[in-house]
């Protein structure tokens, strides 16, 4: 119940709303309250005198009292359902920016489909909290004060008496909402498994063909959501044995008043229409008692939700503007230095980088070459902060990173990954994603640079072609070439490739290479890669062996040291050869 408290700044956002909703509650209640009032005096007075006229009136005045209530209950509606309706949109939207936010080890450490399970059924959840769970709350709150109050009026102790059964209902929904939450709880956990399996299996459906694994992947599939199954009939089996308890609760209520009532009636201690008022009091107190176990079910399933979220939601961004950051930069031009810096992904691991200074001037280019795993791309992901330098100190024009506003910075660098991303909308919208707005010429003029633009022509539609999933419907080339010409449209002055040149063959890349060159001469360039006639012509070139900068030096520089950056340039020159005979 306490992760709920975390949900008061919803409330206060749409309390205007919420507010009206309770009045019109207290106003329907009110309405339907009087209406075993006028029964009962409808009952008296006709037994002492029957007449048309005085049927027709109490019926007049018992349809006017329902059609207010009825109307006021519309209201509800449109208010306090409505705003929960509203505060699940907020709370998807907040929780989506907040995801933005996370640093990047959040996500390599949490699956997609959990993620997925959080947006959809447990958001869905929380709302139902706002929504039906207050409404409801609101509601047989008012109806039971109003109807016991009522009730009292005609007689106390018979009053007392049809509360007797209440006490031992209270028990029970604490012990049974205890449980109803464990469940609840279970459930989703197993739904993010679910969602996750799901997520995994129609992104990877390609290897599952390949491999011939459809047979398998059903069978797992079925396996967990057999289990999902079980799990939801461990929460039925509570809430069935849950709402006949509390029919039968309120059904022995019934009992006593019959029974004592009827004898006090007989006895003439209260009169026939009284007595009626009274048993149909008593039915209005069936709703409040199912209501109660409805609600208590509806907020511990939201209290188990929220719990989950905010799991995610108390993850503070560790990337970000702070107090430090100077809000006067307003340009960059592209000088990078690192003095002294180490990395480590987490405080118990080993340094993935270990004191590298280096200094990149503006405008100038950099390669970068190395064996897998000496740090190459981890080092290019601290100059956009994807990752913060754990150690030394990382400037940009002379300034420290984190001073610089983060938005500023990323807008100026063009990051072309390893691992090629494309969303699954046209080819042009891909390449214009980083723009503001989408500019057809600059979207043509970033395909030629990549040389892409042949190629496009071909497709049916052109630019406005979809390219799938993940670009499933382009080749290997293709993705890295989109990717790049992602990069190179925001025209950034900071420009980062880290090796994405490997999918393309060499006559394409040495023409992709001619066209960066011009454009290379106008930004710091920062280039990764396994192929030394893609660096060759670097203003400078760095190799990273055991996380440390092994060599640096211009090509010639570096064949002449007989290094490691000459074994990689010799093995590939015989390479070729062998590839040519």
């Amino acid at each position: 119940m306490r992760s709920l408290y975390t949900l008061k700044k919803y409330f206060i956002r749409h309390k205007k709303k919420l507010l009206w909703g309770f009045a019109f509650i207290l106003l329907s209640n009110i309405s339907s309250v009087y209406v075993p009032i006028i029964i009962r005096d409808s009952i008296d007075d006709l037994q002492k005198n029957i007449s048309s006229d005085a049927l027709v009136n109490y019926a007049l005045l018992i349809v006017g009292v329902t059609f207010f209530s009825g109307f006021f209950r519309f209201l509800i509606r449109q208010t306090i359902i409505v705003s929960s309706r509203l505060i699940e949109f907020d709370m998807r939207n907040d929780f989506w920016e907040h995801l933005q936010k996370l640093p990047m080890k959040f996500f390599q450490n949490t699956k997609t489909g959990d993620i997925m399970a959080h947006v959809t059924n447990d958001i869905n959840a929380v709302r139902n909290f706002f929504g039906p769970a207050v409404m409801y709350s609101v509601d047989t709150a008012t109806t039971f004060v109003l109807t016991i109050a009522i009730m009292i009026s005609i007689d106390p102790v018979l009053t007392l008496l049809s509360l007797v059964p209440f006490p031992i209902l209270s028990i029970l929904v604490y012990k049974l909402g205890k449980k109803i939450h464990k469940r609840f709880t279970a459930i989703q956990e197993h739904f993010s498994v679910l969602t996750a399996k799901a997520q995994e299996n129609l992104s990877g459906i390609r290897i599952v063909k390949a491999y011939v694994r459809e047979a398998f992947e059903v069978d797992s599939f079925r396996k967990l959501s057999l289990e999902y199954f079980q799990k939801n009939m461990k929460l039925v089996k509570i809430q069935a044995f849950f709402f006949p308890l509390m029919f039968m609760i309120i059904g022995t209520s019934m009992i006593i008043i019959m029974w004592f009532g009827g004898v006090m009636v007989i006895e003439e201690k209260l009169s026939l229409g009284e007595i009626i008022a009274f048993i149909l009091y008593l039915g209005y107190l069936i709703w409040p008692a199912i209501a109660f176990g409805w609600v208590t079910n509806i907020v511990q399933q939201a209290a188990a939700s929220q719990k989950r979220l905010n799991t995610i939601l108390h993850v503070e961004p560790e990337i970000a503007d702070t107090s430090e950051t100077d809000s006067s930069i307003t340009e960059i031009t592209g000088t990078i230095e690192f003095r002294n810096v180490t990395f480590r992904y987490r405080e118990n691991l080993e340094p993935a980088l270990e004191n590298i200074n280096l200094k990149i001037p503006a405008g100038s280019t950099l390669a970068i070459v190395g064996y897998t795993g000496s740090g190459k791309s981890t080092l290019v992901n601290l100059i956009p902060r994807l990752h913060t330098v754990t150690e030394g100190q990382l400037l940009i024009d002379g300034k420290k990173i984190d001073t610089i506003p983060l938005g500023l910075l990323r807008e100026n660098i063009g990051y072309v990954p390893q691992e090629t991303f494309l969303f699954s909308d046209t080819i042009g919208n891909n390449i214009g994603y980083g723009l503001e707005e989408i500019d057809e010429m600059k979207i043509v003029s970033a395909a030629e640079i990549s040389h892409l633009v042949q190629e496009i022509e071909e497709f049916p539609k052109g630019f406005e072609t979809i390219v799938g999933e993940r670009g499933i419907t382009l080749s290997g080339g293709q993705k890295q070439r989109t990717t790049i010409a992602r990069a190179v449209v925001k025209n950034p002055k900071i420009l980062i490739l880290d090796d994405c040149l490997s999918a393309v063959d060499t006559n394409t890349e040495e023409l992709i290479l001619k066209n960066f060159r011009q454009i290379m001469e106008q930004r710091t360039s920062i280039i990764i890669s396994h192929r030394i006639s893609t660096v060759k012509d670097a203003d400078k070139i760095i190799v990273l062996n055991n996380k440390k900068i092994a060599e640096e030096g211009t090509h010639d520089e570096l064949i002449a040291q007989g290094g490691i950056y000459a074994e990689l340039y010799t093995k590939q020159l015989l390479e070729k050869e062998l590839e040519e005979i």
